[in-house]
């Protein structure tokens, strides 16, 4: 009987080599196979991770830029309410002086100069911050990642500070600066307008765009020009005393300006800027609206042309629109810019380019 085994292994030696070889490649391969997939399913679960801890950072990130902008609004509006100060004008006018018409006259440019350079201001506030704090956020999560050395942060707090006060030029000589530039267009729009004249609130608006007009197309510089010093590079031609922390933060500001330069930049603001000047549109409307009784539907185009108020009693309602436009409170002319889809695309964008390892590599 074993022989007669022995003898039918021996026919088929061959086909038992062949069949054996195949079995342990098959199994072999299996082994292998399984070992790729465990691979592949650890690389997803990392990246998985990762790409959730860097979303977390993100989200996170936007809350302090929408606080940051908060807490920036009352400096920002102190500094345009003291250089252009109508209150003081309309504390004269109680004295009755003699020349009250000339006074009124003053009050009709400086308000409707310091509501416009609030929109612009607020505007460029909300888009600069939205760069500054997801260029600084992109670093802070690369210093965070793991084999990171912490002995070379990309940037350290000292830096961060020093990189973010840049943020006074729009507050200090930027403002100044929009301010001359807004005035001018504004007295060449309404300058010539008498305080008897009545506009309805189609006016208005056409007014506001010859005055955008004239500020966007007119003047020698970008809007990015009053938003960052000229002199970002001064510490670059310092012949020596540059410490490490210096060259850090000429970096950043170089970075800053690319990200200002760059075609999406103009394409964002502007969009801030036409939503912004939308919402002050519709707040001035609350003052325009049909008498009680008037058959005239108050959300078509007649009903804007209809109710018109001299431009005397309009000075007042322009002139306390800053307390709307710069409130530290979240009302819907800033909730309008921070939830703005193309702002939130540009800051992911921004945020992306600078938490990228590839790109810190370039």
């Amino acid at each position: 009987m074993f022989s007669s085994v022995w003898n039918f292994i021996k026919r088929h030696k061959r086909k038992f080599i062949f069949t054996g070889a195949v079995v342990g490649g098959v199994y072999v391969l299996g082994k292998y196979a399984q070992k790729k997939i465990k691979e592949i399913q650890e690389k997803e679960a990392t990246e998985y991770m990762a790409q959730a801890r860097r979303q977390f950072h993100f989200e996170s990130n936007q809350r302090t830029c929408n606080m940051t902008v908060l807490s920036m609004l009352p400096p920002l509006r102190e500094a345009i309410i003291a250089q252009l100060n109508s209150e003081s004008l309309t504390d004269l006018l109680k004295t009755k002086p003699a020349n009250k018409l000339d006074i009124w006259e003053d009050l009709k440019i400086i308000s409707f100069t310091r509501t416009t350079v609030a929109v612009y201001s607020t505007c460029m506030l909300v888009v600069l911050l939205r760069v500054q704090l997801n260029i600084i956020g992109g670093y802070l999560y690369l210093d965070n990642s793991a084999g990171k050395s912490a002995t070379a942060p990309l940037a350290p707090p000292d830096v961060q500070q020093q990189y973010l006060s840049s943020i006074q030029h729009l507050l200090g000589d930027g403002l100044t600066e929009l301010m001359t530039v807004v005035k001018k267009a504004v007295q060449n729009s309404l300058g010539s307008i008498s305080l008897k004249q009545t506009l309805s609130l189609l006016d208005l608006e056409q007014q506001l765009i010859w005055i955008r007009s004239e500020v966007e197309a007119a003047s020698d510089h970008p809007l990015s020009w009053y938003m960052m010093a000229d002199d970002e590079n001064a510490l670059a031609n310092q012949a020596c005393g540059l410490t490490e922390n210096d060259v850090m933060t000429i970096r950043l500001l170089n970075e800053t300006r690319d990200m200002l330069d760059s075609p999406d930049f103009p394409t964002v603001l502007n969009t801030c800027l036409n939503r912004g000047f939308s919402r002050l549109l519709d707040n001035l409307a609350e003052f325009f609206r049909p008498p009680p009784g008037d058959s005239t539907p108050s959300s078509t185009p007649d009903s804007l042309s209809a109710v018109r108020l001299p431009l005397a009693k309009i000075i007042p309602i322009i002139n306390g629109q800053i307390n709307c436009i710069c409130s530290e409170t979240p009302g819907h002319f800033l909730q309008d810019l921070l939830m703005n889809d193309q702002v939130k695309e540009f800051a992911a964008n921004v945020y992306e380019t600078f938490s990228t390892p590839q790109e810190l590599q370039k």
